[in-house]
Formats: C-alpha cells, sequence, structure tokens
C-alpha cells in the first residue's frame, strides 16, 4: 500500500491497485464520526457506442442504459439492497452522470460489513427479463417526472442547443421510447464491458484503519475470479466547435421566465495538470464577472433582471465542456443579451483585474479548505477528479498559480460570439 503525503493540508492518502486492476483510495480522517464510501464505475450516459467485452466490433446501445443499470443493481434474487443497508444503519444511494456511475453509503457504525455490503452489491448483477420489464415502469415515471420540471428541461436545453453530434446532449435517463428496447441481456453486456474492476475506483473517507480496510477489500477480492481486460473502446462523431442553436424557447406552466446563456468549451481534449487548471481559471473567471460582490452582478439585480436564482457554472469533462449563467427574469431577451457582452467585453479586459483575480483566489482556496472538512464533498469528488487524470489535493496549490495572464488567455479563448446561445422557459400563455 502506497502512502501519499499532502503535507500543505496536511492529508495523507493510502492507495493500491488490485490484482484484478481495481483502484483503492483510502484517507483516514481523525475526529470524524462518519464514515463515507464510493465504488464507482467509469461509465455514464455518453458510453453508448463501444466494443463490448470478448467483441470486435462496435455496438450501439439505447439512451439512458447506464442509468437503467444504475437502478438495477441495488435489486437481488433475495430482495432490495437498499433494505440490507438500512438494518446495517447505513444510508446508501447511487447516481449517474455523463461519465461516471457512483454507488455509496455513508455510516457512523459496521462500516466494514457496510462496505463489503457495497462491494459485493456492484460485483453481483441480478438481472431478469420480468424485473427487467417492471423497471421501465419505474424509470419512465422518473423521466415524466424531470420533462415536468422547467429548471431540468432549461438546463437540457442548454446542452441540446450547443452539442451537434455527441451525446452529452442526451438525457441522462434517456426517454421512454429510448429505454424501451433494454433487456436483460443488454444490462449484463454493458455491465460485464464497464463493471470490470480495471474501470473502477474504490475511496473510503472517515475515521477508518487503513490497513484494515485494505486487508478487507483485498480479502473481499480473492474470492472473485476476473478474467484480464484490455482498454475499453469508446467512440464519439467529431463535434463541430460551433454551437448547434443560438436560442430556444420553450412554453411551460412557469410563473416567472427563465433565462439561461451557455458557452460551449473550446479545448475539450484535456487531462491532468493542464485541465485542473483550466477548470480553476474559468471558474475564478465567472466569479469575478458574475459573483455577488461583483458590479455585474451589483448592476443586473439593480436593474431588475436577476433575482437570488441567479447562478454561473463551469462543467469540464474529457470531451466535453460548457458554462451556464442566468436564473429567473421577467426580461429573458434582455438579460441574455446583457450576459453576452459582459462575457464578451471581458474577452477585450473589460471587468477583470489584478485585484480581482488575487481577491477571488483567496475566496476560492478558504471555501475549498471549508469542503475538505466534509466527508461527503471528499468521496465524491475524489472519484471525478482521479478519473480525469486530476488530484483533488492538488486544487490549492493550482489555484495559487494562476495568474493574470491565465486569467486573460481563458477570457480570449473561452468567450466566442459562435460559442453562445440561449434556451428560456416562458409562460405558456
Amino acid at each position: 500500500m502506497k502512502k501519499i503525503e499532502f503535507e500543505q493540508l496536511k492529508e495523507t492518502l493510502y492507495y493500491e491497485k488490485m490484482e484484478n486492476g481495481l483502484n483503492v483510495y483510502l484517507l483516514p480522517k481523525e475526529g470524524f464520526s462518519k464514515t463515507f464510501a464510493t465504488f464507482t464505475t467509469k461509465y455514464g450516459s455518453i458510453d453508448n457506442d463501444f466494443v463490448p467485452l470478448d467483441s470486435n466490433e462496435f455496438k450501439r446501445v439505447p439512451d439512458g442504459i447506464a442509468h437503467f443499470l444504475e437502478h438495477k443493481l441495488f435489486e437481488k434474487e433475495d430482495g432490495d439492497v437498499f433494505q440490507q443497508f438500512s438494518k446495517q444503519g447505513a444510508s446508501a444511494n447511487a447516481f449517474t452522470t455523463f461519465n461516471r456511475t457512483a454507488y455509496l453509503f455513508s455510516s457512523t457504525s459496521n462500516v466494514d460489513k457496510n462496505l463489503e455490503t457495497l462491494i459485493d452489491m456492484v460485483q453481483s448483477p441480478y438481472f431478469t427479463e420480468k424485473t427487467v420489464e417492471k423497471e421501465k415502469g419505474i424509470i419512465g415515471q422518473e423521466i415524466t417526472m424531470y420533462d415536468d420540471n422547467p429548471d431540468w428541461r432549461l438546463y437540457f436545453g442548454v446542452i441540446e442547443n450547443m452539442y451537434q453530434h455527441h451525446p452529452v446532449k442526451i438525457d441522462i435517463a434517456g426517454t421512454i421510447e429510448s429505454i424501451s428496447p433494454i433487456t436483460d441481456k443488454l444490462l449484463y453486456e454493458c455491465y460485464h464491458t464497464f463493471y470490470h474492476p480495471s474501470n473502477m475506483l474504490i475511496f473510503v473517507v472517515g475515521p477508518i484503519n487503513p490497513d484494515q480496510i485494505m486487508t478487507l477489500i483485498r480479502d473481499n477480492q480473492k474470492k472473485k475470479n476476473y478474467k484480464e481486460m484490455s482498454e475499453i473502446k469508446r467512440r464519439f462523431e467529431n463535434e463541430p466547435p460551433q454551437v448547434a442553436e443560438k436560442k430556444r424557447i420553450l412554453k411551460m406552466n412557469v410563473q416567472t421566465p427563465k433565462c439561461l446563456v451557455g458557452v460551449k468549451a473550446c479545448d475539450v481534449n484535456q487531462t491532468g495538470e493542464k485541465m485542473l487548471k483550466n477548470e480553476l481559471t474559468i471558474n475564478i473567471l465567472l466569479d469575478i464577472l458574475f459573483g455577488k460582490s461583483s458590479e455585474n452582478y451589483f448592476d443586473l439585480y439593480n436593474d431588475g433582471l436577476i433575482d437570488e436564482t441567479f447562478s454561473y457554472d463551469y462543467t469540464q469533462e474529457e470531451g466535453f465542456g460548457f458554462s451556464m449563467v442566468g436564473g429567473d427574469t421577467e426580461k429573458p431577451d434582455v438579460l441574455a443579451e446583457k450576459l453576452q457582452k459582459i462575457m464578451l467585453d471581458a474577452k477585450n479586459g473589460q471587468h477583470i483585474s489584478e485585484k480581482a483575480l488575487e481577491r477571488t483566489k483567496k475566496k476560492k482556496i478558504g471555501g475549498f479548505l471549508r469542503q475538505l472538512n466534509s466527508p461527503d464533498f471528499i468521496a465524491n469528488q475524489f472519484t471525478r477528479y482521479s478519473f480525469n487524470e486530476m488530484n483533488l489535493f492538488d486544487v490549492v496549490p493550482t489555484l495559487e498559480k494562476i495568474t493574470f495572464v491565465d486569467l486573460q488567455s481563458a477570457a480570449e479563448q473561452f468567450f466566442k460570439e459562435d460559442r453562445f446561445t440561449v434556451c428560456q422557459v416562458v409562460p405558456n400563455k
């Protein structure tokens, strides 16, 4: 077991790669009472065109199948594993994103037992024709619920506007029509391709004994046989740099109109240090332009264009990236125009300064250090960073190194007119 020290943050991380390829990271936290564990596979909603295990040909699978698989792993022949976690005093959950599926639990007792339950649950699939058909109704209701949610429709409306071919534009859960052809055999095919230990990562944080936990995981994995796995082949169509649509208006039952301006990222083939620095720099840039202490926020608020729902965010993963800015507003067209102008002006050096950069860096470092007191935050973020070849504990030193030149360069490269798009949800009159 390898011991990795992060002196600046006073954290010690333990790492071991199992013989079957499974990556295990353990982070002991003295003084904490809750332990948080995640078992994650690098498989999400965008992975719908790949070469299945024991095949040489690419195969296109139904949209929403990764999320469907997440639902089905909790159900076993002898019942629902949620109940087992509950009896053992743990709270369990799972989620599917564009590029990963995570299973997790948190508990203050029975950590060993709960960890074994988590690992065995994920590594013992049980799908039948009958239970798969039953799940279609449950997931169909979930899809319908999200279809009626204006904020969700707005969020995916912006992504659909941005991307012409990339599957990130497809809703994570798919549609009622797309999940219809899913079978138990298809689920097993996806499972055996993407749930091989070499494509997965276990992370445990809390008041744990690393040697004891690692021994438990080693013993657990020795009982299971996995054949050697080659690298998974995924396929994506070439994505043009320009957005697919400049504007979309959705009519729904809302009181106040909603408006989001999206910006499609340009350099999305980054990983590791480069990706971490780019992601942090754009987050700082957005904070300087639209944070609550900025002049722009003050002006937009006083002009009655935004309220407390106003937000901004930047998402970057391997192969895609985008920013979204906006919220509820009585004047969606005026807000969209102003937000785009602020970003284009920043490209020419307006609204940004060295003083604002230093202030925002300190704010970001303070916020990040506070989040390190949350096992939930660490566990959920660590895997995302690791799958992108970044390290969560490099955030502070990377923030410290960001310069005003980096900020100017990010504004110049990121804010381009052909990469802007607008989505609005307006009252259904």
